[in-house]
């Protein structure tokens, strides 16, 4: 039987925190290093990846390289502020409705093969992912650590499952933002795009054609899975 890959970012696709991670990051960038954080609106950077912003924020500072070591001293920190936050505010960091069900769903389904994509590093992503008790068991993932360009985060999950498998007939990216709309029209890869606040005409401006807003009508979710195509401009 052919399968469809099905790859996942994850803010504002499975979870959503109201930006409070956004200026966790920010945050902690300015009790280390002493500069003002520029911007939180992500689509201000080269790349919408924690390991771009970093080195573009670093390099506008300093003018010097991140080093890999300095990203993983910077994370822990973060890291230590995002479980902070989730014990004295865990009703601010929810899942999407229905996310967790429609992943045991599809766990379920021959019909699919389930990849996680995210511009996060993988300790923080991991960490977002347990806390609303998402299981990636079997999931193929890849993260932003050593990676820049979503491209290549994408273009990991889609390397990995193809080595080991030759049954994958359609792959399809679900995403939240404009960043990932742009991603896979550069890719040419099929989308659906999510909006847990029911703005859809944010992404359908960007050119995608099926936008949800969240998974509770999990079969109108694999109607838009079947219909999805590459986003158009």
């Amino acid at each position: 039987m052919s399968k469809t890959l099905l790859i996942f970012d994850i803010d504002g696709t499975l979870l959503y925190s109201q930006r409070r991670d956004s200026h966790s990051f920010a945050l902690i960038y300015e009790k280390l290093y002493g500069r003002p954080f520029p911007t939180i609106d992500w689509q201000q950077y080269p790349h919408v990846t924690d390991t771009s912003i970093f080195a573009t924020v670093i390099d506008r500072h300093f003018r010097r390289a991140a080093g890999w070591d300095e990203m993983e001293s910077f994370q822990d920190h973060f890291v230590d502020l995002l479980l902070e936050n989730r014990r004295h505010y865990p009703a601010d960091y929810l899942e999407v409705p229905q996310a967790c069900r429609a992943i045991e769903q599809l766990r379920a389904d021959d019909r699919f093969v389930l990849g996680i994509a995210t511009g996060g590093w993988m300790r923080p992503a991991l960490l977002k992912l347990a806390h609303i008790g998402l299981n990636t068991e079997d999931m193929v993932m890849s993260f932003a650590d050593r990676k820049h360009t979503r491209e290549d985060i994408i273009g990991e999950v889609v390397s990995r499952v193809r080595a080991t498998r030759t049954d994958i007939e359609r792959i399809v990216y679900v995403g939240d933002a404009p960043w990932d709309v742009e991603t896979t029209r550069r890719l040419q890869m099929n989308f659906v795009g999510v909006r847990w606040r029911g703005d859809h005409d944010v992404l359908a401006r960007e050119g995608a054609a099926q936008v949800i807003t969240d998974y509770r009508d999990f079969p109108g979710f694999l109607m838009a899975v079947d219909r999805a195509s590459p986003p158009r401009r």
